[in-house]
């Protein structure tokens, strides 16, 4: 399902601030963040649609998505993971490229997916639900914002527990005047395994399926296996162009953790 909170344009520091959660199947083959083998793009990939659910480029263009919850699913849907890894292939913005999705909504299961250039100061959220309906297209403003498995900034309670506990965060490292401790803020705020009541679930789904999904930090037992957050990533870009991907992720059912850095040529140099 994932959720991931991101402070945007919103830092002196820093032009972008992104924690987020990945759940998945425990025994989906994928693979911990890495350079593709292009060479231009960095992050994650799942290794049965070959697509991604968060990655950015050495052009300064990033890309992350979340599954919309919801009950009926389409078997033979595309795969939603290719849409991140379209984008960063291509020479469109996030606008441009937004739009260019605008006829194939009905072609994928239901997501959220966020396109940023941080060159040119640009991000939009693209949603293809609710189903029957045009995609919805809107800007992303400089500020702190969630994203879980409804529209962006929706008031689940996990999602508004997890904004508030980052702005909180961030407040403390600035009064601090303090350089942001990614692994100290995974630890603090993405592994929160408090469930919401009964009465706070959207109610789409199971009441048990919503109630284990309904922390940050997810842990479900499922007759195909284990399901949950196998994998947090704290990405940060500084406004000088350092781009820093720290994952922690879960393999054979070991905690591990990988970072990659780098920078982005064309704000380096200005």
């Amino acid at each position: 399902m994932c959720i991931s909170v991101f402070i945007w344009q919103g830092d002196s520091r820093y032009s972008l601030v992104l924690l987020l959660n990945r759940d998945e199947y425990h025994n989906r083959p994928t693979k911990a963040v890495h350079w593709w083998e292009e060479g231009e793009i960095v992050g994650g990939r799942d290794e049965v649609g070959g697509g991604t659910w968060l990655a950015s480029s050495r052009n300064g263009k990033l890309a992350f998505l979340t599954n919309v919850l919801e009950v009926d699913i389409l078997p033979h849907a595309k795969t939603r993971g290719d849409l991140p890894v379209r984008f960063l292939r291509s020479q469109k913005s996030p606008m441009e490229f937004a739009k260019e999705l605008v006829n194939e909504g009905n072609e994928y299961n239901g997501f959220n997916l966020i396109l940023a250039d941080i060159e040119t100061k640009k991000m939009v959220c693209v949603t293809n639900r609710p189903k029957g309906e045009p995609m919805v297209i809107q800007e992303v403003h400089p500020g702190i914002h969630v994203l879980s498995n409804a529209k962006l900034d929706s008031p689940w309670p996990k999602a508004e527990r997890l904004k508030l506990n980052f702005k909180t965060k961030l407040g403390v490292y600035r009064a601090n005047d303090e350089q942001i401790c990614v692994k100290e803020m995974i630890e603090n705020l993405m592994r929160d395994t408090t469930k919401a009541e009964k009465s706070q679930l959207p109610r789409i789904c199971s009441i048990d399926w919503e109630l284990g999904l309904s922390s940050i930090f997810v842990e479900v037992d499922t007759p195909l296996g284990g399901y949950g957050t196998r994998s947090t990533t704290a990405l940060t870009v500084e406004v000088g162009g350092k781009v820093s991907f720290y994952e922690l992720y879960l393999e054979n059912n070991l905690w591990k953790e990988q970072i990659v850095n780098y920078w982005i040529e064309k704000l380096q140099m200005q």
